[in-house]
Parts: structure tokens; C-alpha cells; sequence
């Protein structure tokens, strides 16, 4: 591929425009970091075409059409957890995965293939081998299998954080939006209260267990609502879209406001002066990002990594972290309420996280990808 050359007109580029296919589906920690990916590249490279795999089941068939980018779908290759009868059909699974997401990948003259780990990369970064550039990022410092195989592979491995062990790993953080790191949460506040309808001046905590919610975060944060009443603190609580909550009101007092899902985490990090939230990687970068303090509830499932993401914040004074077993509606009395309540611990654990985290890794993950096309 040829060097691209700046033409006379600001942002006129010649020569090929690159193709980047992201293979990041399945769930929002995979997607998100793709979608802030593609966002960066093409504010490099407006001429680029950037290309989504995913499945017919996974978020992003939701998120990716939402950005504005075309999204190929490819038949998922879930990893069985333990042996059993699915595992023998997995080869032949495999197979028809590669086939498919390689005939997209011809179909679309692809320069470059970055994936983010999951059921969607492990086929990308198969059907890539020897034909296509692999770039892969991993947000997590226990890698999955999907990026442990596109790493031996690769061009170029991009990581979050140091000690994760792949091979040729270049520390850069995790691409996020620029809507989280350019937000200005105290310029935001009045108007993401009124569209919230949270109380204005009350002190407000944020509550998500990701995408589709925490049954027992749930349970432990809605179970001390009268307690958040009596303390005059208000609450933002995303529930996730198959769950049900349903809060009794306090009149006269702060909101406890339940929604299924936030449309616009800007707007609900704004609102909000501390969250309570799970600890995946980019959950955890994104609060960073914008100072909020936090309370994290590691997932208790897989390889400990949620406990292993959140360790900074908290070794920084940014956060607190509660064993999911632990969390009931006692202990968020106890624990989490007076946290919220208190204007100056907020403000110190605000300017703690600020300090973590790396706010350019989607143009330095961007100016990689496009290196390794050519362009």
C-alpha cells in the first residue's frame, strides 16, 4: 500500500483508503473499546472504512449499528468452561467460523485486523493467519484464550496494563470514547440531573452492574433505600433490561430512580458524585477517566480478573472494594452511604482517579492499527 499524501485541502488524504475490521462482539467491555477504536481512526484517516464482526446474539448488534459503522456477522465460537459434549463439536465449529469471517475479509479487501478478545476474534484473528496484519488489544491482565492465540500471531499487541503476559505487549490503556474523556462532569451537572429527574443538589450515587445488570447489586443497593432517603442521598440505579425494580418512593425526600439501561453513561457519570458498579476493565477506566469515586463489586465468577482490575483504583485512594458475598443492603448502609455523604472524602478519591488510567490510548491504538495496514 502506498503512503498516504497530504493533499492541499485540510484532511484531503491520497492514495488507498485502509479497511479496519474490528473484532471485539459479545459483550459491551469488548465492544466499547472497538467502537473508541474506530471513532480514532477515523478522525486520523476520515477516508478509512472501519468494518464490525459480530454474531447474531451479541450487544453489538445494538451498539455498532447506533455509531455508524457496517457490522459483518460470523457464527459465534463460545469456549465450553469444562470439558463436555459441546467440546467435540468444536473444531467443526471453528472451522465453519474461519471460513465465513474470511470470505468477509476478502469481500472487504481488509488491511488490518484488530481484535479485542472474545468469541469474535478467536475466528478473525484464525481466518487473518498469514493473509491480513492482526493488531490485538487486551484490556484485562489475565488474558483470554482468544487473545493468548491472536498474540502469537500479531504485528502489534496492545495492552491496559503492565505485567499482562503476552508476548511483545505494549502498555497503552484502554480506548475509550471521547465523550468520557473530554467530559467535564461539573459543567454537565444541572443538566444530567434534570434528565434524570434527580434531585439537584443532593448527593447522588450512580449504580450499574454492567450491561445487563447485577441481580445481587440489585438486591443489596434497593434493599437500604430508606436508608439513602433518610440520609438524603439520591440514587440513579441501572437494573439491567431483564431485571425488575421496583423502589418505594419517599416524599420529600432525594430520587431513588430505577432504568433499565443508560443510553448516556455521559450524562449519568455527571450526575453522579460516587458509583457503585462491577470491575471490568473498562468499567474501570471509564470511571477513572472522569474522577468518579467508587465502590466496586468484583464479579465472582471467572479468573478473579474483575478483583485484579480494580486493585489500582483502590491501592490509589480512588475506590473501595466489597466482596459481591458481602454486599447487603447493611453493609451499603455502612459502608457506602457515609462515602457518598461526604463532600471532602468525595472530592479526594475524585482527584485520585484522575490520576489513573491513559486518556490517548484510542489514537495511540488508532496510529498503531493504521501503521500496521500501511496507511
Amino acid at each position: 500500500m502506498n503512503n498516504p499524501v497530504r493533499g492541499g485541502v485540510s484532511g484531503e488524504v491520497a492514495g488507498k483508503a485502509p479497511v479496519v475490521v474490528v473484532a471485539g462482539g459479545g459483550t459491551a467491555g469488548h465492544i466499547e473499546p472497538a467502537l473508541a477504536l474506530a471513532d480514532a481512526v477515523m478522525r486520523l484517516r476520515p477516508d478509512a472504512k472501519v468494518i464490525a464482526l459480530g454474531t447474531q446474539r451479541g450487544l453489538e448488534n445494538k451498539l455498532v449499528p447506533a455509531r455508524g459503522y457496517p457490522l459483518e456477522l460470523i457464527p459465534p465460537v463460545p469456549m465450553p468452561r469444562k470439558p463436555t459434549p459441546e467440546l467435540l463439536k468444536m473444531p467443526l465449529k471453528v472451522r465453519d467460523s474461519v471460513k465465513r469471517t474470511r470470505e468477509i475479509l476478502d469481500r472487504v479487501g481488509a488491511d488490518v485486523v484488530v481484535g479485542f478478545g472474545g468469541y469474535v476474534a478467536l475466528p478473525a484473528y484464525l481466518a487473518a493467519r498469514g493473509r491480513t496484519p492482526i493488531v490485538v488489544h487486551e484490556a484485562n491482565e489475565k488474558p483470554g484464550l482468544a487473545n493468548r492465540v491472536g498474540a502469537r500471531f500479531a504485528v502489534r499487541v496492545a495492552v491496559a496494563v503492565p505485567g499482562t503476559p503476552l508476548a511483545k505487549a505494549e502498555v497503552i490503556g484502554i480506548p475509550l470514547r471521547r465523550s468520557i474523556t473530554s467530559l467535564d462532569r461539573a459543567a454537565l451537572r444541572a443538566e444530567a440531573r434534570e434528565f434524570f429527574g434527580l434531585d439537584p443538589d443532593a448527593p447522588t450515587l450512580l449504580v450499574f452492574g454492567g450491561s445487563q445488570g447485577a441481580v445481587s447489586i440489585n438486591g443489596a443497593v434497593s434493599g437500604a433505600a430508606k436508608e439513602f432517603a433518610d440520609a438524603g442521598v439520591g440514587v440513579l440505579h441501572a437494573h439491567g433490561p431483564k431485571n425488575t425494580l421496583v423502589v418505594q418512593e419517599f416524599p420529600g425526600r432525594p430520587a431513588y430512580v430505577p432504568v433499565p439501561y443508560l443510553e448516556r453513561m455521559d450524562l449519568a457519570y455527571a450526575a453522579a458524585d460516587a458509583v457503585l458498579c462491577r470491575s471490568g476493565a473498562m468499567t474501570v477506566a471509564e470511571v477513572s477517566a472522569v474522577g468518579l469515586p467508587a465502590v466496586f463489586v468484583p464479579l465472582p465468577y471467572g479468573n478473579g480478573e474483575q478483583a485484579v482490575n480494580a486493585r489500582p483504583a483502590v491501592d490509589a485512594g480512588a475506590g473501595l472494594m466489597v466482596d459481591d458475598a458481602d454486599l447487603t443492603p447493611a453493609k451499603v448502609a455502612e459502608l457506602v452511604i457515609p462515602l457518598v455523604s461526604d463532600a471532602d472524602r468525595v472530592a479526594k478519591m475524585s482527584a485520585a482517579a484522575v490520576g489513573l488510567g491513559h486518556r490517548e490510548a484510542d489514537e495511540t491504538l488508532a496510529k498503531i492499527v493504521l501503521e500496521a495496514a500501511g496507511a
